[in-house]
């Protein structure tokens, strides 16, 4: 199991972090979905490799940006 952390920009609620916990979950691979509304954080965990891109676009689906990936 292998985590990615992302730095999420404009998520201002609780609604804003249920919106992209519901996207990203939707990506293949991904088994677990953390945000932190206060630092922006989006932590992935998956089985396997997951295509950053994909992340960022399902993030974008939830009307957001990806500021920074580690």
């Amino acid at each position: 199991m292998s985590t990615t952390t992302y730095t999420v920009k404009g998520m201002t609620c609780g609604h804003c972090v249920s919106s992209v916990k519901e996207e990203v979950s939707e990506v293949p691979g991904v088994t677990g979905v953390e945000v932190d509304l206060a630092t922006g954080l989006l932590s992935v965990k998956s089985d396997g490799l997951v295509d950053a891109a994909q992340i960022v676009a399902a993030v974008e689906e939830a009307g957001y940006e990806v500021a920074d990936q580690s």
